[in-house]
This record gives structure tokens, sequence and C-alpha cells, in this order.
């Protein structure tokens, strides 16, 4: 059935493939239960959103392949369509066709998601001009667009502010630069590669981030007759050109998505294979679950992760820059740390407010302490159910983790941030044998 992209989409609920309105409820996880099975890793939410603020570069018809059904893949369709594009779900399959008309991105959608701010590069190569409110998103610290600013006026784009409302124009067009970003932001760099793609002459990027979501975006934007190299280094040139076509693509694999489901698996016990996604996307978890107890298979696009004994401390770790453990990945591997018989901590030298769900842990039984952008377990907590609150994205997740090794009942509300990067989650972990519903009150 194909369904169009409304840009009334909001987050408590969204619209799915079958037409009718998807509620998020709250999960009841009864915990002690291992998992056993395969899950099939979809496409990256991290990289989708980019590719569909990409599609505003594209002439001709785009299809992007194996796309899960997320709330924020929503917001972003809905922003294709109020700006003029046709924008649907064809089963797994987003089918976007259509030149942009207008410059101003729906407020509604665009507060929803940090990627918003990625549609505005784009627009102003096609059209001069972008206007949008501050993008919005999970409250884990400070994102602030000032690279993205930076960056864009080395390019001959003008910025100010009307309002509420970002204003950019291009009075002579886009044109290359020579740009060197202070922080290899991920954001900042699909910004500035979205821009230099149809801007006039060369720009090279130095301080580029080396995610494998920029390296994907490089490879739609090169499908599609753009003509970037050096994607997934520190070092991006991008010679512009006037037109770039449509093209079929399927977007990488969500190493978030495998992360979640191994520290699942850690967490709970037993053993899942996650297939699609290769191992080297998300090794540091990998390598971090194998210090833990973990034992972990790998293959050319799958892993197995098995746990039948004790998880163990895993010691002091940090988040960093690719290659590097994620930031997203933190909150997760947390979750994991809980149920260790010695201590653990993480830091995330990303986002000041990552471990909100630590709140949640403490309220389940673990011993955990949080010191500025460190968080630690300590052993001797026992995990018991109880009520606990997804604080945002990823910390939700983290919870439904650990809610998996508690013993009893724990029910998470808020779940809707969830959804936001999680395809029937619940669903998922049910096919692997864990106790988890959803429930509407």
């Amino acid at each position: 059935m194909n369904r169009q992209i409304s840009p009334a989409v909001h987050t408590m609920g969204y619209h799915g493939q079958n037409g009718g309105l998807f509620m998020a409820g709250d999960f009841v996880i009864t915990g002690g239960h291992p998992l056993e099975g395969r899950v099939q890793i979809p496409a990256a939410k991290n990289s989708v959103l980019p590719l569909l603020a990409a599609t505003l570069l594209c002439s001709g018809r785009v299809v992007l392949q194996g796309v899960p059904e997320l709330s924020d893949v929503d917001q972003s369709m809905a922003l294709l369509c109020a700006v003029g594009c046709r924008a649907q779900r064809q089963g797994r399959e987003l089918v976007v066709e259509g030149q942009p008309r207008s410059c101003v991105l729906a407020a509604g959608p665009a507060a929803q998601m940090r990627a918003s701010i990625l549609f505005c590069a784009p627009l102003l190569a096609r059209l001069g001009r972008a206007e949008t409110v501050l993008p919005g998103g999970c409250d884990i610290g400070a994102r602030p667009i000032d690279l993205h600013r930076k960056g864009l006026e080395k390019m001959g784009v003008h910025s100010f502010f009307a309002g509420d409302r970002l204003v950019l124009t291009a009075p002579g067009g886009l044109h290359g630069a020579q740009i060197t970003l202070d922080f290899p932001s991920v954001g900042a760099t699909e910004t500035l590669l979205l821009a230099a793609a149809l801007a006039q002459g060369e720009t090279v990027l130095r301080g580029a981030a080396r995610e494998p979501e920029i390296a994907d975006l490089a490879a739609f934007l090169n499908r599609c007759g753009a003509v970037v190299q050096g994607a997934g280094s520190s070092t991006v040139r991008v010679q512009g050109r006037r037109l770039l076509t449509g093209c079929r693509y399927t977007p990488v694999a969500d190493r978030i998505a495998a992360a979640t489901f191994a520290c699942a698996c850690a967490a709970a016990g037993g053993r899942v294979e996650l297939a699609g996604c290769a191992p080297a996307l998300y090794a540091p978890v990998l390598e971090i679950l194998e210090q833990m107890g973990c034992r972990v298979q790998r293959g050319q696009d799958a892993a197995e992760v098995s746990r039948y004994g004790k998880l163990w401390g895993a010691g002091k770790v940090f988040t960093g820059a690719y290659p590097g453990l994620a930031t997203d990945a933190a909150p997760l591997l947390a979750a994991v740390m809980v149920c260790a018989q010695s201590g653990s901590s993480v830091e995330d030298v990303i986002f000041e407010r990552r471990f909100g769900c630590a709140e949640g842990f403490a309220a389940m039984g673990a011993r955990v302490r949080v010191r500025g952008r460190q968080f630690s377990a300590q052993p001797g907590g026992v995990l018991r159910g109880t009520e606990v609150t997804a604080p945002d994205l990823r910390g939700g997740a983290a919870l439904v983790v650990a809610a998996l090794a508690a013993k009893g009942k724990t029910r998470v509300s808020r779940t809707g941030c969830i959804h936001r990067g999680y395809a029937e989650f619940d669903r998922e972990l049910a096919s692997l044998g864990a106790q988890i519903e959803r429930e509407i009150r």
C-alpha cells in the first residue's frame, strides 16, 4: 500500500504502513528470559535522514530501499512534502520525486528532530533561500549549529534570525570554498557535503567526520552524479555539479540498532545473530562485550553474540569520533554494565547529558552514579522490575535492555522517543524470546 506522508505527523504517533495511527504506549517487560534467534538489521536512521535531505538536490526519482518505519523518517518525509515534493512509502521503500517550490521548512516536523537542519543546504542550492525553526531532538546536551552556519558562510550564505526562525540566503549562489571544521561534527560535515554538491567550483572540507553515514551520503550523491572524493577520511573534496539525477539506493545498515540487540543479548543472556550489518561498523561495542564475558563470532556482514556465563565489568571506556565508540552506544553499554559482577564506567566526550537513563537504572536497584559526563556502575545491586520513564531515544532503549535482566515486571513509559529510532522494537525482542508487551493507557 502506498502512503503519502502528511506534514501533520507528530512524535506521539505516526501513520504506519497499513495507514492506521500507531500509538507508542508503554512497554511492559518481564525479565529473566534469555534471547535466542536472528535479527535482520535495517537501514540506518542516521543515514536515511541525510539521504532524504539529499533528495532535494535531485531532479529525478529517488527510491531508498529497506527503510524501517520510524517517526523521524516520517517527520523527514513530511518536510519534503511541505516544500512541494512528493514523498511516499511503498512497503519498505521510500519514493521521493518532484522539485522543491517552497524554501520554508514546516515548523512542526522541523522542531521535532535534530536532522531537520540538514534540509537547509539543499534548499539553498535549489532556491537560494531556506527558513526553519531551530532543530529539536533528544535532550542529551548542547548541539549547536554554529559549525553549519560558519561553513555555509564561506560558501556565500548569509544567515540571521527573524523571531524564532533561522533564515539563510545565498544571493549570489553557492560557491566552493576551503573549510576546516573545529570539531569533526557529523551534522556539519553532512550539511557542507550537501551544499557543495551543487556549488560552483571545488570545496575542500578538512577536519571532516569519518562516520560510515558520511561515506554513505557521499556514495548516494555520487550515484546521482555528484563528484565527492575522500568521504570516510578527514579530508573531503567535492567538485560542484549543475544537476543531480535520481537513483535507487540501499542505505548502510544501522550499526546502533545492531549494537542495541548485541547489548540486549549480553544483558538477558542467550544467543542472537545480527544479520546484514558488518561487525566492523560497531567493532568497539563488540570488543567491550567480549571483555565482559560474551562470545562474539564475526562474519563479513553478520555477527553472533552469545552469553551463558557471568558478566564482568569493562573497566573504564570512553566514547569518541569514529572509529571510536559511538556516543549513541554509551547508554546501551551502561545497561549491560549494571548487570555485571564487577565495576565499570563509560564517559561520553560528545554530550554532557547522555546518561539520563541512570535514574531509571537506580530505580530498578542498580548501584550507579553520574558525575559530569561519566557513568559508573558498581556491583552489589539487584535489578528488580519497577516503573521507569524513557528519557530519550537511546536512554529509553537502554532501560528496556536492563529490564530484560531484571526480576519481575518493568514498565517503561514515554516510549514515543524510542520509536524515533527503532521500528517495532517490542516485536523484534519478542521474536527472540523476550517477554515484552505494549500497553496503551
